[in-house]
């Protein structure tokens, strides 16, 4: 099913026993973390907080806590299932004959429903608040060290300037008073882009931020989506129909009908304030740094509307779990340009994209080193630090079969490569500059003499089949 917004999706949550409601009263300044934090660590329910210190609103979190979670937020118990249907919208066969054509009106229909709509009214606007005012709402403080109270569950709205393009980040937000925050915009993201369009126009950048809305509307403002690909359609094919967006009061954008909360207002190119330090999915804080400066112009909410939070810190965290969503996603659309990838795994551990390790169906020389490479232009996935490629043979979800491979048929010298001078992350500590590192590659498949192996790959270790049925037979009695 598809949930129309972020309550119908908690009401089902609760529902089913996932979800947990706290009556005691908590504080937004760390303790909404230390809750949220074990309770995703136990691979516990999400959390509404009814009695927020300070707050008349309550708070939400951990709502994608668990792959479960996720699962029902995009309506699928398969995730590679909504990846094989985006390639198949990739992949249009054109028809021939006149039973094809009419083969390809489904497709069509599905695809018409995607777009988003543009509605007159939306619960998101039932308030408009008189003075624009964040202090309002329970904006929690994270970690101890943090520059702040961030608002880390924000859908970020901009356009564009020249080609009028929507896009949706999620981006941190610092409260600096009640009417400014940062924009964490890191310096490879969309909405950096738009923003530095705007400062060669010498305009400011409208922005608007939603909080809340359908779960998958979430989900897809983190998919790592190409320039140009709304993530408003997006949503749309999750949901299999589309989003229903309403009118900024003060900003020419449209935000999701049915959020929750909704801040409107710009952002000057022209403008920085060092925002930070704040505790970072690394298990880090990320140090204190200028970056741009939103100011709101007008605040809209629902009548009593839930505030959504997440929390970030040293995995496993709610952020993981989404991005192993992304993962299982879109790696039918990688197996559209790298056929040859059989699986692939971007463990919680490794902070979602800091190692990648991934097996291959291998037919030539060479090819564990194409696919690094291959893997490195693919969007995000240039921020991956380390690749492991093993043959498909080996399953890349258990780490103890991937620790065997690298261990027994790697030869540092010859199977190791560096790449030094590439991007990186801007969250990277370990780099020697901001947003410059190193890539490494390890070639964990097994080598032919065509690439350096002069000897002969010793026989794998196997049990006669004659007796494992044998034993199989006494197995239970063998323990009783």
């Amino acid at each position: 099913m598809s949930y129309k917004d972020l309550r119908e999706f908690m009401e089902d949550l609760e529902g089913r026993g996932l979800l947990k409601r706290i009556k005691k009263e908590v504080d937004p300044h760390l303790e909404v973390t230390e809750v949220l934090d074990r309770a995703v660590k136990a691979r516990g329910p999400a959390v509404l907080f009814e009695w927020v210190k300070g707050s008349r609103f309550p708070i939400v979190g951990n709502l994608f806590g668990t792959m479960e979670r996720v699962q029902l937020a995009l309506g699928t118990e398969r995730l590679e299932e909504a990846g094989e249907r985006l390639v198949e919208l990739l992949k249009p066969e054109i028809p021939t004959t006149l039973m094809e054509k009419l083969g390809t009106l489904p497709k069509l229909r599905e695809i018409a429903a995607f777009p988003p709509k543009i509605v007159r009214h939306g619960p998101c606007q039932e308030v408009i608040m008189e003075e624009p005012d964040l202090s309002e709402f329970p904006i929690p403080q994270c970690w101890p060290k943090d520059g702040g109270r961030y608002i880390t569950l924000p859908l970020v709205f901009t356009r564009d300037p020249e080609t009028g393009e929507r896009n949706v980040g999620m981006y941190r937000m610092q409260v600096f008073d009640s009417r400014t925050t940062g924009m964490h915009w890191q310096i490879h993201k969309h909405g950096a882009e738009h923003l530095r369009v705007a400062g060669a126009r010498k305009e400011r950048l409208e922005v608007a931020v939603a909080l809340g809305g359908d779960p998958a509307t979430i989900f897809s403002a983190i998919a790592p989506l190409p320039k140009g690909f709304d993530e408003m359609l997006f949503s749309g094919f999750l949901r299999g129909k589309g989003v229903e967006l309403v009118r900024c009061k003060t900003v020419n954008l449209e935000v999701p009908a049915k959020a929750e909360i909704v801040l409107e207002g710009y952002v000057d190119p022209a403008e920085l304030r060092t925002e930070g330090p704040f505790g970072d999915h690394t298990g880090f804080y990320s140090p204190a740094e200028p970056y741009p400066v939103f100011h709101l112009t007008c605040v809209t909410h629902r009548e009593e509307p839930v505030y959504p939070t997440t929390v970030v810190g040293r995995p496993p965290m709610e952020d993981g779990y989404l991005g192993k969503a992304v993962e299982r996603i879109f790696l039918p659309v990688i197996r559209l340009q790298l056929p040859e990838v059989a699986d692939m795994n971007l463990p919680i551990e490794g902070c979602f994209h800091n190692l990648c390790i991934v097996s291959i169906r291998k037919s030539y020389p060479g090819q564990a080193k194409k696919v690094m490479c291959a893997l490195w232009g693919l969007g995000q996935l240039m921020f991956t630090k380390a690749v492991v490629v093993v043959d498909h043979g080996v399953n890349v979800q258990d780490p103890g079969q991937v620790l065997w491979a690298v261990s027994n048929l790697v030869d540092p010298q010859r199977d190791i490569t560096i790449v030094p001078g590439a991007p990186a992350d801007s969250l990277d500590q370990a780099g020697p500059l901001p947003n410059l590192g190193s890539k490494m590659g390890i070639d964990a498949t097994r080598k032919g003499r065509e690439e350096g192996f002069y000897r002969d790959w010793p026989e794998e270790i196997t049990m006669d089949e004659g007796v494992k049925e044998r034993v199989e037979g006494l197995w239970k009695t063998l323990l009783s």
